[in-house]
């Protein structure tokens, strides 16, 4: 385990066989699977078992699936219901967007 979360490849699991939930249909949509696998190196016994959370871009050719763990996941949601985010939604440019116009 690299670290104290793993990759995909060592969760062990068969991300085929994973229940994907979807923001959308088609590429670009995000998926989402809970998934359960080895707990943290610095684990206790009791804990060796964990729940990761897995997220996906639907048609990224590189098949790339990020690991968070269930507290990096509780933080990312109550961030999103308190609007910590909104700004990164509003409208306006994009980085890169000021280089052109000079």
């Amino acid at each position: 385990m690299t670290g104290n979360k793993p990759t995909v490849v060592e969760l062990g699991i068969d991300l085929a066989a994973q229940s994907w939930q979807s923001s959308g249909q088609g590429d670009g949509a995000i998926e989402v699977a809970f998934a359960r696998g080895p707990g943290p190196a610095t684990a206790a016994p009791a804990q060796a078992q964990a729940e990761w959370v897995l997220l996906r871009v639907a048609g990224d050719p590189a098949q790339r699936v990020l690991v968070f763990d269930r507290h990096e996941w509780e933080c990312f949601l109550d961030g999103a219901r308190n609007g910590e985010f909104d700004d990164a939604a509003a409208p306006g440019p994009l980085p890169g967007d000021l280089d052109k116009t000079l």
